[in-house]
């Protein structure tokens, strides 16, 4: 059975009765399935912000599907709407994979970013804290000198993931509720946040793919604290092996080039936890830049770890 162009669900809060509203985005230029979008997703945690939904072909109310919640929404499916005319190519490797029956069946849900406030809400908050007060100060205090925004949000992101957001979906969509079913993903800060949403709510998601993971935390340079806090968050709160897999990958060229001497770093904290080759994966692409076009190549990758068959 095939989704109506205009789906609406009347959500019931605290404080309203809200209205979401999904409408088929009818000229979205996709190699499969269709794109529905929220214009402005309304939250009491965060800025509203776009939010899309990618339904698979023959998408039916019939069977239930797997949710994979991606950052960076905007720049998932259609290259003649990105900033840079680059794409993810969410849908030309999940049409691919689910028709070669290589995965389970799914949804893609996108959150926008805005792009002035995305490091405000994608950093992990609570890796920040773990600072001494003192560096906090001087970190605060350059931020400030700078006219930058202060202001971290990323723990409120993940609350509108998983109370505002979330719901939505499991009452608008036939998809499955439960963590087994239910993974996150992103790139650079949203690699972050990917890993940052398994260790918050180990609960809600089952997976994360932290595509280019961006361990300097900020602009990389000497003397920088956020790494070893980010490290020292994950030592702490990352779930143990059991009931999870983690994907973590990187390259070495523009911005990537910072990456993979973290790499040893992730390697003994995932083997800490009790991740071995069957439930997380650190993986080196020599020669690949900080780009969805370098994300898309091996987009398959995550996709056939977290969600395969």
């Amino acid at each position: 059975m095939r989704i109506v162009s205009v789906i609406s669900v009347l959500i019931i809060s605290a404080l309203s009765i809200v209205s979401i509203t999904f409408i088929k985005l009818e000229n979205a230029v996709l190699a499969g399935g269709d794109l529905y979008r929220v214009e402005n997703f309304p939250s009491q945690y965060i800025t509203p912000r776009p939010v899309d939904v990618w339904l698979p072909d023959n998408y039916s109310e019939d069977k239930k599907y797997a949710v994979l919640y991606m950052h960076d929404g905007q720049n998932l499916f259609d290259s003649t709407t990105t900033w840079n005319k680059q794409e993810w190519k969410v849908d030309e490797w999940a049409t691919q994979l689910m028709a070669e029956a290589k995965v389970k069946d799914f949804i893609v849900v996108g959150i926008h970013n805005i792009p002035q406030i995305r490091w405000q809400d994608l950093f992990p908050q609570k890796a920040f804290q773990i600072l001494d007060m003192s560096v906090q100060e001087k970190l605060l205090e350059a931020a400030v000198n700078a006219n930058m925004n202060t202001k971290f949000n990323g723990d409120n992101y993940l609350r509108f993931l998983v109370e505002e957001l979330k719901p939505v979906i499991d009452k608008t969509y036939s998809v499955h509720t439960t963590r087994d079913y239910t993974y996150v993903m992103g790139s650079s800060m949203g690699g972050l946040m990917s890993m940052y949403a398994v260790s918050e709510y180990p609960n809600v998601f089952g997976g994360a793919g932290c595509l280019s993971t961006h361990w300097p935390g900020a602009a990389p340079k000497e003397d920088n604290p956020f790494p070893e806090a980010i490290f020292n968050y994950m030592e702490a709160n990352l779930p143990e092996s059991g009931n999870h897999k983690l994907y973590f990958d990187y390259g070495n060229k523009t911005l990537d080039q910072y990456y993979p001497q973290y790499a040893p770093r992730l390697n003994k904290i995932l083997k800490t936890k009790g991740y071995t080759v069957k439930n997380a994966k650190n993986l080196f692409f020599e020669g690949t830049d900080h780009s969805e076009q370098s994300w898309n190549k091996r987009l398959d990758e995550p996709l056939l770890f977290l969600l395969g068959k």
